[in-house]
């Protein structure tokens, strides 16, 4: 037997500060080692931060990420276990996003990404260059500094991986795994058995799946060790990356780290045989064949041995059940985690939201109530940098620190109910109850002496009034009144979170959160400047049944049951007066429900539908419930670029759909003759746009 304990971590890591950073990287170390670790892997570019966005364009970044490594390995970090560090070098003229694989005080290799992860929110192109010399390694001159420091003048450089005396061992950098031919495909027919993908990979609705089914089929076939490394937490960015380091061999996991937590360092640990690889790979006879065959790889060689002979005393890590979240633990747990890295990173003293008593606004209250009880929950499990952040932040004295959410919840999260003649009773009641139940200071405001201040300032200027449409005003008239309610909650949210810690005597600011959800935001249905207009959006990526699912759910586990009364009230804006004939609903608005919206942003993100094939997609699905889209963003133009300004009459694509529901119906429509949506001067988005709908076109809080 070749006995191998192998460690990888999760690192909450913060770009650009590099004290933050060294910290979590040197306990890592140190909890690898006294486990017995030979190997330790941590995430992608973990020395800055994988954040840096721009910032990795400065020579400041690189010139400290190198004083950094020197840092390590002028120390005792290294003895005796490999370590790969992730840092940004420059070699020549170009930049690379790379692995520096380090032992005994020296670096072995530099391995620079090959594929860089460059759709959705990620971007690497724009700040590093792929390796694309294959064939061989490279001298690459370390800096001056570095060199004198360590006494080495020059190391490989390239794609290649390590032989050690017992076995050999490579990386594996993230966006590489996911590529149609990974590099662990010829690595493996080389020899290599260990496999070190070091990720920054953020957390996405029912993602976690696609990502470990990754890592077993990288072994199930061909064999081998997979550990994977991530950073987990808010490293300064929008992005919450969720760790779930884990081990895996031959395509079983036998560990796995938390998807979700506070903690500043994790450190996974597991026992493995390498024989048991070798076996495995002996079984199969395609893996032979083609392995005589195989491309041959650079490598680079060290006299020096990673593994120990059998010992009963070392036992050895069993397959074990892979963990999964819901998707609606995942809604509470993700988000929770983030608000809590940005509110102890921000300097802010907590958190004040407009609680309106809807569904959006109690989901993001419920998130922000799990957050305080995950904090309590670290603290009694004994994290002593969590305990030291929430005793800043609450501003406890003599001791003390929290023990129970509601009280801590009290002194960092502010709920305001503004109110107004057109909110209900009901509504009022739900967000008081909501707040009793999480533990906010909650306050309930009435703006209607600001409202009316606003209508008689108009009315001096122009001599008119506006009505209400149910009054007899029209659409402008009607649209206004409800954005100037809209826009007035915005002013006074900011006004109050900033005032209010002067009032009770506290330091610091409240960060304003928002509650729009991903399909108001698709479909333009909100009002601009209004409450949807704050520091941070927890929901604002995540459809409307998801959330509706969630708030089910939050009502048993996370202990808050007047969600459950909240789900299930029809939405609403509460920003026209009611009749006894008329009662303002959302999907009403909108003309359209929001499971139908949800299959018009699958569509539209996901399978990148225009209207044209969006409607031939619906002809063959409509009425069948898709899973909710969960994927896309539109609000965030990293992720989703597209236009702001659109013809949302969308007069080409309407005619082409015209033509086909006539084709349908036995008619056919000669191209280029106008078509019945653009006779009717239709405006809505057709699925295919960003949602940015004129003013007036019947969406009640649109106002762009």
């Amino acid at each position: 037997m070749r006995l191998l304990k192998v460690a990888t971590c999760n690192l909450n890591q913060w770009a650009m500060d590099f004290d933050c950073n060294m910290k979590n990287i040197k306990e890592s170390i140190a909890r690898a080692k006294e486990a017995g670790a030979v190997i330790r892997l941590g995430p992608e570019l973990e020395i800055t931060g994988y954040g840096c966005e721009d910032h990795f364009l400065e020579l400041d970044t690189i010139t400290h990420a190198w004083e950094c490594l020197k840092d390590l390995l002028l120390g005792d970090w290294t003895d005796g276990i490999l370590c790969s560090f992730g840092m940004p070098v420059i070699n020549g003229s170009e930049r690379y996003n790379c692995q520096v694989l380090c032992l005994n005080r020296k670096i072995i290799m530099i391995r620079p990404k090959l594929w860089l992860a460059n759709d959705g929110n990620y971007r690497e192109l724009r700040w590093f260059t792929a390796w694309k010399q294959k064939d061989q390694l490279e001298d690459f001159l370390l800096p001056h500094e570095i060199s004198e420091a360590l006494c080495q003048k020059s190391i490989p450089f390239g794609y290649g991986f390590i032989q050690f005396l017992d076995t050999a061992v490579a990386v594996e950098v993230c966006e590489e795994l996911f590529t149609p031919i990974p590099p662990h495909a010829d690595l493996a027919l080389n020899g290599v058995e260990v496999f070190m993908n070091a990720s920054g990979s953020h957390h996405q609705l029912r993602k976690l799946d696609y990502r470990i089914r990754a890592f077993i089929s990288a072994t199930h076939s061909r064999g081998g060790v997979y550990m994977y490394s991530n950073q987990q937490g808010c490293d300064g960015g929008r992005l919450y990356f969720d760790g779930c380091s884990c081990v895996v061999v031959n395509g079983d996991m036998i560990a796995q780290g938390s998807q979700f937590s506070l903690r500043d360092v994790e450190v996974v640990v597991a026992q493995v045989d390498l024989d048991a690889v070798a076996g495995f790979r002996g079984s199969i006879s395609s893996f032979q064949e083609q392995a005589s065959c195989k491309t041959k790889i650079s490598s680079v060689a060290v006299q020096y041995s990673l593994c120990q002979p059998f010992n009963l005393k070392m036992s050895l890590s069993g397959p074990l059940k892979i963990t999964y979240h819901s998707p609606e633990e995942e809604i509470a747990f993700g988000p929770g985690c983030w608000l809590w890295d940005y509110l102890r990173r921000s300097g802010a003293s907590g958190f004040l939201l407009p609680l309106s008593g809807g569904a959006d606004s109690s989901s993001v209250a419920a998130i922000v109530g799990c957050m305080c009880q995950l904090v309590v929950k670290e603290i009694a499990n004994g994290d002593e940098q969590v305990k030291a952040d929430a005793i800043r932040i609450g501003r406890y004295a003599n001791g003390e620190f929290p023990t129970e959410s509601r009280e801590f919840a009290k002194r960092i999260f502010y709920t305001v109910f503004m109110g107004s003649e057109n909110s209900s009773q009901e509504t009022r009641m739900r967000a008081k109850k909501l707040a009793d139940e999480i533990g906010s200071w909650h306050l309930d405001v009435s703006i209607d002496t600001v409202v009316s201040a606003f209508l008689s300032l108009f009315q001096t200027l122009t001599g008119k009034r506006p009505r209400y449409k149910v009054d007899g005003g029209s659409n402008v008239e009607n649209l206004g009144l409800q954005n100037i309610q809209a826009r007035i909650r915005m002013v006074l949210a900011f006004m109050l979170a900033s005032l209010l810690p002067w009032v009770h005597n506290k330091q610091g600011f409240y960060l304003v959160l928002g509650s729009s959800n991903v399909d108001e935001g698709l479909r333009g249905y909100l009002t601009k400047y209004d409450c949807s207009s704050a520091d941070i959006n927890p929901i604002g990526s995540i459809s409307k049944q998801d959330l509706r699912t969630f708030l089910r759910w939050a009502a048993t586990h996370l202990g808050y049951s007047s969600l459950a009364e909240i789900e299930a009230a029809p939405p609403t804006a509460e920003l026209e007066p009611r009749r006894s004939n008329y009662s303002q609903l959302d999907e009403v608005d909108m003309g359209m429900t929001y499971e139908e919206l949800s299959v018009y942003g699958r569509l539209r993100k996901i399978f990148h539908c225009g209207p044209v094939s969006m409607f031939k997609n619906l002809c063959y699905r409509w009425g069948a419930r898709l899973t909710p889209s969960e994927s896309y963003s539109p609000e965030d133009n990293r992720f989703d670029l597209r236009q702001f300004l659109y013809n949302a009459r969308w007069p080409y694509q309407f005619r082409k759909i015209d033509e086909l529901v006539k084709e349908l119906d036995g008619e056919k429509v000669p191209f280029g003759e106008s078509s019945d949506h653009e006779k009717m001067g239709t405006t809505l988005d057709g699925g295919g746009g960003m949602g940015v709908i004129a003013a007036g076109s019947g969406n009640p809080k649109a106002g762009h």
